[in-house]
């Protein structure tokens, strides 16, 4: 994580939900409505929202007694007819969207002219799931990023024959609504960027978070092979799928750009010790530093099945749907191209290259 300053709820409602949020909501009809890719492979996408509650946790971040957790599934359908698109965004979520996400967490983002509400997914709602037992693939976002800006990688995996299971980490996320319409803002302290202790707390409540769905992926409801689990993370949550790999049930993890130390410098037990697993790390050349060459060189120096890679004319958010929304914007005028550069960076056909990227090392 660098580059950007997290928000705590009380901040976020009185900088942007208060003042921005009305005069947004008025020019909604003539705002800009963006447009996810369409999904490559041959099967139709349903998709399922779920939640989950470890009753053995609390909740660092509210102190609740347990930890509840958001999970959006994407899966191969055996049919769509009658069932409604689903939205990238639900209303609640939407609404905190535009006030917190554009423009403050991420300044690249204008702060007006889009619809964020309009943006359909290519996934429809509770459809019927094809017959068989799919490899399944969990996929954690980047730090303070909700699970909604990953969907154009989750449809065109769904499309290819796996189902996938994206997760939400709230109390961190920028807003999270539960399937039962509930609404969670960010609540992390914004010292969580500079603070061992507070980054420490983050990264560990993600990794039980990610433990704890693949222990309990047979509570989703849906057709999973549990001999093909993986998993793939942005920023933050490729961290969290690179230490996934340590469950036994996890195969393979992609990480896309995420550090894999502490603040402090001390490396996870991955990077100490290696993998016997296929791993790829995925990065670009406008993010790349000192601590990703020290962090996944120390990884790499063990051997085993691990790959590195690297984006050119590309940048951090390249990895999310930001990469299919940045031109459109830049074409509507509403981004610079310093913003995009800052954002995605230049390299044409991002969102097609990233898809295939991931998905063809799942399939291998």
């Amino acid at each position: 994580m660098r580059r950007r300053t997290f928000l705590t709820a009380g901040t976020a409602t009185a900088a942007s939900l208060a003042g921005v949020l009305p005069l947004q909501a008025a020019a909604a009809t003539t705002d800009l409505k963006l447009r996810l890719p369409a999904p490559t492979g041959p099967w139709p996408v349903g998709t399922t929202a779920r939640a989950l509650t470890d009753t053995h946790r609390t909740d660092p971040w509210n102190g609740a007694p347990t930890r509840e957790l958001a999970l959006t599934v994407f899966y191969p359908a055996s049919g769509v007819r009658g069932h409604r698109r689903a939205p990238q965004l639900a209303p609640a979520g939407a609404e905190v969207f535009k006030g917190l996400d554009a423009g403050l967490l991420h300044p690249e983002l204008p702060a007006s002219g889009v619809d964020w509400a309009a943006t359909l997914t290519h996934s429809y709602v509770d459809a019927p799931t094809a017959p068989g037992r799919w490899p399944t693939l969990l996929y954690s976002p980047g730090g303070a990023d909700p699970r909604t800006i990953g969907m154009s990688v989750a449809e065109d995996l769904a499309s290819h024959g796996f189902v996938v299971v994206t997760i939400d980490h709230p109390g961190e996320a920028s807003e999270v609504v539960f399937p039962d319409g509930r609404l969670r803002v960010i609540e992390i302290a914004p010292d969580v960027q500079s603070d061992p202790v507070q980054s420490r707390i983050m990264m560990d409540t993600r990794f039980a978070d990610v433990r704890f769905v693949l222990d309990h992926l047979a509570d989703l409801h849906v057709p999973i092979d549990l001999r093909r689990v993986g998993c793939y993370g942005h920023s933050a949550g490729g961290a969290t799928a690179a230490v996934a790999l340590e469950h036994p049930l996890v195969r393979a993890a992609v990480n896309l750009e995420g550090y894999l130390d502490t603040l402090d410098g001390e490396l996870y037990p991955i990077a100490q010790h290696g993998t016997r697993k296929p791993l790829l790390l995925a990065g670009t050349d406008g993010f790349r530093d000192a601590r990703f060459d020290r962090t996944w060189s120390a990884l790499m120096a063990h051997g085993g099945p691990v790959r590195r890679v690297q984006l050119s004319h590309a940048n951090h958010w390249i990895w999310t749907d930001y990469a299919a929304f940045a031109p459109q914007l830049q074409q509507a005028g509403l981004m610079s191209t310093p913003a995009r550069t800052k954002l995605v960076g230049t390299a044409p056909h991002a969102s097609h290259t990233v898809r295939r990227l991931v998905r063809e090392f799942f399939r291998h």
